[in-house]
Order: structure tokens, then C-alpha cells, then sequence
């Protein structure tokens, strides 16, 4: 049976290439990257590469991830008055509890401390969605029961995150997932904020970015595992997915991954959709607006989907439907099915 559908009616975006989501979305589509010199070094005293986000002021730690929060949440809810704001419920979504160096030090001061920068309280709904890369899903998730349980019109779902952090960047390297001068195979650090504001599909005049499958799964050969890489966590996130969609992956169009650096992710993504795909395909594209912004953490999920809002709208996407998939390094998996839908008002 297919599930409730689910439209993204608005994204906000802070990335190191862009301060709002029309910016970072054109940079992204321009493949234009913002990697720079940080005031990090490896182990053999090269400096680290990273893409850092610009703001007014020369914030680090939680101020930092507050602002970037704030300026995400406040261009996605522009034009709102106080009451509508404060009817809807935030999920926020915050790095995992566990990553070592994480910068948020407790998840309930910080959700308080974002309410009071942006000087209003969410509905009494609001939660912090502490899951990384996968927490996008879980949101997502959660807005559905949200809505389908009439608790609000709309939800707010927002993430910020750093892995622009002496502590972070130690575990990285250790783990050899970080790219220095003596590790060619990982990523570029960065750090950002987004967020969607989503609603019950309704009829309307114009094209909408409906969320129509999600799926979960636990991958036991993760990235720090030893075991042999055969992808059933993400292969099997995928069909639930689609099974939630009421599809098959002959309507896929093209995928969008959460790929950073390494050839770990890359290879996941191939083994997984070569265990589903029947199609005959001449071509399949596969994004990563990492490529752009460096691996952000918890926002990446939000930023694909405010990617593929943008790619639509403006008629540059390959096609109207489109599966969604990311991972954390302890093998949690999501997958997520959208399509470009056009009701007629």
C-alpha cells in the first residue's frame, strides 16, 4: 500500500558556496566548489582542505551552527507571521550522539537556544533528530505521522552541523575517511544548514516535489567493518522505499547519493541498484552536491532535496522521479523515492 505523500513546499540552504538555497543550488548545478586552505593540519603537518561557510562574523562551535540554523529556518519560513510559526513543529536534525569531537554538547539546550534565536517557540511538537547523514529520512518519517495525525498543517524540518573541528577531523584521519596529503581516498570537510518546510499534498496550478517511499535498513558491512561489502542494508532500504511508493525502479529516473569522497560509498550505491535494476538504461546519472560543499554531516540529506526542488522548478533535472539514499558509518541506511507531481488547482 502506498504511503500518505508528503510535498516539500519550501528549502532553505547555508553552504560554503551559497547563504541562501538559490545560491548554493546554482553553484551546485555550475559544479563551482568553495575548498580552501583551514586552519587545520594533518598528521604530517600539511593543512587540511576544507569548505567553510562565510557568515558575518568569525563564529565557531555551537554559535556557529545557531546561525546557520537560524539563517536556513528564517529563509524558509519568510513572510510567515508569528502564529503560523509557532504552529508549526521543528524536527531538527543534529550529528549522531556518539561522533567523537561532536560540537553540541547537550540536544535539548540547543533546540532552546535555536527557539530563542529566532525569538518565537515551535509547536510543543518539536524534536531533535540526533541520526547524521540518515536523519533527513527519519524527519521526514516522523513529519508524515506528524501530519497524518492532524497535529499541524505543515513541518519544519532543519539540520546544521560541522566537521570543521580539531576533535572530528582527529577521528577522520584516524579512521583514514579524512582526504590529506597521505590519504587520497576520503573527503573534504564542510559544514552547513538547511531546511524544507513540508505539507499533505493538495491540488495545485504548479509542479510539486512530493516525497512518495521512505525506507530504512542496517548495513552489517559498514565502513569500519571487516565484513565483505554486498550492500543488503541499502539494497534493501530501496525496495521498502519503493514498496511504499507503489513502484517499481523502472520509473527511476536518476539518482541523488550523499557520496563525499572514498570509494566505499560509491561502491555501495553500485551494488545496491545493480541488485534491483531490470531496466535497460542508456543512461542513469548519479549526483552528489558533496562534490560542491564537502561532507556536511546532518544537513546532506536536506541538501539533496533542496537540490532536486531547485533542479526541477527550473526544468534541469533528468527526469520526475528520483530515488534519494544516504548512510552513517555505523551502517544505518535511508532511502527515499520523490517525484516531480503535477494535480491541477
Amino acid at each position: 500500500m502506498s504511503a500518505t505523500p508528503l510535498v516539500v513546499s519550501r528549502t532553505g540552504l547555508v553552504t560554503g558556496v551559497g547563504l541562501d538555497a538559490a545560491a548554493s543550488c546554482a553553484a551546485i548545478r555550475g559544479a563551482i566548489d568553495n575548498f580552501q586552505q583551514t586552519a587545520f593540519r594533518d598528521r604530517n603537518g600539511e593543512w587540511i582542505m576544507g569548505c567553510e561557510v562565510a557568515l558575518q562574523a568569525p563564529w565557531r562551535g555551537e554559535k556557529k551552527l545557531l546561525a546557520m540554523a537560524a539563517r536556513a529556518i528564517g529563509e524558509c519560513l519568510e513572510g510567515f507571521d508569528r502564529a503560523a510559526c509557532e504552529a508549526t513543529p521543528l524536527l531538527l536534525c543534529l550529528a549522531e550522539a556518539d561522533r567523537p569531537g561532536r560540537v553540541v554538547r547537550s540536544d535539548a539546550q540547543f533546540l532552546q537556544a535555536l527557539q530563542h534565536e529566532m525569538g518565537f517557540d515551535f509547536h510543543q511538537q518539536s524534536s531533535v533528530i540526533a541520526q547524521g547523514h540518515v536523519s533527513a529520512a527519519v524527519a521526514l518519517y516522523r513529519a508524515r505521522e506528524l501530519l497524518d495525525a492532524s497535529v499541524a498543517s505543515q513541518v519544519l524540518v532543519a539540520a546544521s552541523d560541522s566537521l570543521l573541528d580539531g576533535a572530528v577531523l582527529a577521528d577522520c584521519e584516524a579512521r583514514d575517511r579524512l582526504l590529506t596529503s597521505a590519504n587520497s581516498d576520503g573527503f573534504i570537510p564542510g559544514e552547513g544548514a538547511a531546511a524544507l518546510l513540508v505539507e499533505p499534498l493538495r491540488a495545485q496550478p504548479w509542479g510539486q516535489l512530493v516525497c512518495r517511499g521512505i525506507g530504512f535498513a542496517v548495513e552489517k558491512a559498514h565502513i569500519d567493518s571487516e565484513e565483505p561489502l554486498r550492500a543488503d542494508g541499502l539494497t534493501s532500504a530501496i525496495k521498502q522505499s519503493l514498496r511504499e511508493a507503489g513502484c517499481g525502479e523502472s520509473i527511476l529516473d536518476f539518482k541523488i547519493i550523499d557520496a563525499s569522497g572514498g570509494q566505499y560509498v560509491f561502491k555501495e550505491a553500485t551494488l545496491a541498484f545493480g541488485r534491483i535494476d531490470r531496466t535497460k538504461r542508456t543512461e542513469f546519472d548519479v549526483w552528489h552536491p558533496a562534490d560542491c560543499i564537502g561532507e556536511v554531516g546532518a544537513p546532506v540529506g536536506l541538501a539533496m532535496i533542496a537540490v532536486l526542488k531547485a533542479a526541477c522548478e527550473k526544468a534541469y533535472a533528468r527526469g520526475d522521479n528520483v530515488l534519494l539514499h544516504m548512510g552513517n558509518d555505523d551502517g544505518k541506511r535511508a532511502s527515499m523515492v520523490f517525484s516531480w507531481h503535477f494535480t491541477g488547482g
